[in-house]
């Protein structure tokens, strides 16, 4: 198998987990697959930056191990302690609409992507364009959900699919590390909204807001 088969069946495994995340009842769970997707393209960017020797991506996969993995999935079980479990979520489509949603979304975006040429390897075009269906996914998610902390996940998942454009298209970027940052520290606020304090898990620097 082929890095390039690699990265595309990881995006593909991506896209599963994000269903897992949106579709199960209980909020733990949720965050459990949120850390498995995030493990999952922590291991694209490694994959990344062998096949490439792009060392940005081994940066930016260190940091996303660290925040992703373990710091989001913390922070959103603590919010998660402060919701009943017994409230019946309406959602306005359920996890079988959601799934052929889904699938049409990867379906579209699969032809988007067909013109455009990507500076790694024209194999990795199904890769964008699950990373771009994993957005919009994530935008399907905070429309479709009445229940805030559903809505956070959506966040969650839009900057996964961002993170994973940026890496295919804008490989040797500096920039990276530091858009992931902002981002991050964005998702903290809506996270802080959520637990009614402020999370200490991001401390401030200087000159970065």
């Amino acid at each position: 198998m082929t890095g390039s088969m690699i990265v595309n069946n990881l995006a593909g495994l991506m896209m599963l987990t994000s269903l897992f995340v949106i579709s199960v009842k209980s909020y733990r769970l949720s965050c459990g697959f949120y850390a498995c997707q995030s493990l999952v393209l922590v291991s694209i960017f490694a994959t990344l930056s062998c096949l490439f020797a792009a060392e940005q991506l081994l940066i930016w996969s260190a940091s996303a191990f660290i925040t992703k993995v373990l710091l989001v999935p913390l922070i959103m079980t603590y919010a998660a302690r402060n919701i009943p479990q017994n409230i019946p979520e309406k959602a306005l489509f359920g996890p079988a609409m959601m799934t052929l949603l889904a699938a049409l979304i990867v379906l579209l975006c699969a032809f988007v992507v067909q013109p455009v040429k990507l500076p790694m390897a024209t194999g990795l075009k199904p890769a964008l364009a699950v990373a771009l269906g994993h957005f919009l996914l994530g935008l399907l998610c905070i429309v479709s959900q009445r229940n805030i902390l559903r809505q956070i996940f959506g966040y969650c998942l839009m900057e996964n699919g961002s993170h994973l454009v940026l890496a295919l298209l804008a490989w040797r970027a500096p920039e990276l590390v530091e858009i992931g940052y902002r981002y991050r520290r964005h998702l903290r606020r809506h996270c802080d909204g959520v637990t009614g304090k402020k999370n200490m898990a991001y401390p401030r620097h200087a000159g970065r807001e």
